[in-house]
C-alpha cells in the first residue's frame, strides 16, 4: 500500500468481530477467562487491549516496523524507551532535543546510574569519539526541537551498528509522512504523538515502533510493567488523527513555505532555521532523508527586538506550548518548552532568549500572514 493508504487501511483497520471499519473502543479494565490458566490474549488492561493494540499495529505499519507500543505521552515513551537500559550503560545524546527530555536525564535517569554524553550528532567524528566500552546507544532528534537541526540518520545508524550500538530516532517533527528512521538504519523510532499524529491539540500520547524482536520483547515487558499504558479512547482519538496524516500535512507544509518566504525576507527577522531552506546547511541532508520539510520555522529578531511584545501581539496564532495541531502555534523556548535547560548550556546550543518557534497550522495562509505582519509592526 502507499503510504496514505497505508495511515487509513493499515494496522488493524477492521473490527473482525462486526467489520467496523472504526475500531471500537474496549473500555474495559479485565477480560473474562474460559479456562484456568489458558494463556488468553485479552486479561487485563495495561497488559493490552484491543483498541490500543490495533493503534499499536498502526504505528508499526506506517513506521515500516513490525511492533509497536503506545504510551501515556511522549514522555512516558522516551522513559520506557530508556529503561531498555541498565545502571553503568552510557548513552551518547544530541545536544538539541527536547528540554523535556534533558529533564528526565539529568532529573531522573542519572538518579539510578545510566551515564550520558551529549554531542552534536550533525557531527560524524564526534559521535563517534564520544563512543565508549559501555556505550549501549546513541539518542537523536532529526529535525531537532527547536532549531530545526538535521542530522544524517543512516550515517549514524551505520556508525552506531559497527560498535553494536542501538540508535534510537525521535521523529516527532518530521512524522512518518516525510521520514522513516527505521527504512534509514535505526532501531527504535518514537513520537510525541500528542503533536502531528493526534493532530488537533485533543490527545496527549506517546508511541514506540520497532522492527527487532527481542526489542520489541523487552519493551513489552517494560510498558506492562512500569504500566504508563495509553487509555482505550485517547487510542482511537489517535487513530482518527492518524488517518488525516497525510492531508494534514500536505496544508501544513504549503503553509510552511509560505511563512518561510515572507519571514526569510522581512527586515526584523536575523537568523531563521528550517529544513527546507536552499541556502541552509542541512538543506542536503534533509533533502536526501525526508520526502518533505515538516511544517515548523524557528527565528530569531533582530537585536534589540522584543520576542514577549511579538507573541503577545499575535491574535489569531495561539501563543502555547506543544505543535503539530490544525491550528497555528507559536512559543518562546527559552521561557516555555525549554526552560528547564539551564540559561548557559540553552546559548552555547544556540537557543538564545530571543528565538521563536512557530507551529505553521492549517488556516488560510493570507489570515496567518495578516496577523504576522501585525505583529511585526508592533515591535
Amino acid at each position: 500500500m502507499k503510504f496514505n493508504t497505508k495511515l487509513i487501511h493499515g494496522g488493524i483497520s477492521e473490527d473482525q468481530e462486526t467489520g467496523a471499519v472504526s475500531i471500537p473502543v474496549y473500555r474495559t479494565s479485565t477480560f473474562h477467562q474460559h479456562k484456568l490458566g489458558d494463556n488468553p490474549t485479552w486479561e487485563y488492561g495495561r497488559t493490552g487491549n484491543p483498541t490500543r493494540h490495533a493503534l499499536e499495529q498502526l504505528i508499526a505499519d506506517i513506521e515500516n516496523g513490525k511492533y509497536g507500543f503506545a504510551f501515556a505521552s511522549g514522555s512516558a515513551a522516551i522513559h520506557a524507551v530508556f529503561s531498555l537500559f541498565s545502571s553503568g550503560d552510557h548513552i551518547i545524546v544530541g545536544n538539541d532535543v527536547y528540554g523535556g527530555t534533558f529533564r528526565l536525564i539529568n532529573k531522573v535517569l542519572k538518579r539510578f546510574g545510566l551515564e550520558f554524553t551529549v554531542v552534536d550528532t550533525q557531527n560524524l567524528k564526534e559521535v563517534e569519539a564520544a563512543i565508549k566500552s559501555n556505550t549501549k546507544a546513541i539518542y537523536l532528534e532529526s529535525p531537532t526541537n527547536p532549531l530545526l537541526k538535521i542530522s544524517d540518520i543512516a550515517a549514524i545508524s551505520e556508525i552506531a551498528h559497527q560498535h553494536d550500538l542501538k540508535t534510537i530516532v525521535d521523529n516527532t517533527f518530521a512524522t512518518p509522512y516525510n521520514q522513516n528512521p527505521l527504512t534509514l538504519g535505526a532501531d527504535i523510532v518514537l513520537h510525541s504523538a500528542t503533536k502531528y499524529l493526534g493532530g488537533h491539540s485533543d490527545v496527549v500520547a506517546g508511541l514506540v515502533a520497532t522492527a527487532d524482536a527481542k526489542i520489541a520483547e523487552e519493551l513489552a515487558f517494560l510498558q506492562n510493567s512500569i504500566g504508563s499504558v495509553l487509555g482505550p479512547d485517547d487510542s482511537w482519538l489517535l487513530m482518527r488523527g492518524i488517518k488525516t496524516l497525510g492531508v494534514r500535512m500536505r496544508v501544513h507544509q504549503e503553509n510552511a513555505q509560505i511563512i518561510f518566504d515572507y519571514l526569510k525576507d522581512n527586515e526584523k527577522v536575523g537568523q531563521i532555521y528550517y529544513p527546507g531552506n536552499p541556502d541552509g546547511k542541512d538543506y542536503e541532508v534533509a533533502k536526501k532523508q525526508m520526502s518533505g520539510f515538516g511544517a515548523i520555522i524557528s527565528f530569531e529578531l533582530k537585536e534589540g527586538l522584543d520576542p514577549k511584545k511579538f507573541v503577545e501581539s499575535l491574535k489569531l496564532i495561539d501563543l502555547a506550548e506543544s505543535l503539530g495541531g490544525i491550528e497555528s502555534l507559536i512559543e518562546v523556548p527559552a521561557i516555555m518548552t525549554h526552560s528547564a535547560i539551564p540559561r548557559d548550556i540553552r546559548l552555547k546550543n544556540g537557543i538564545t532568549d530571543e528565538l521563536i518557534r512557530f507551529s505553521v497550522g492549517v488556516e488560510d495562509s493570507e489570515d496567518l500572514l495578516e496577523d504576522l505582519k501585525n505583529a511585526f509592526s508592533e515591535i
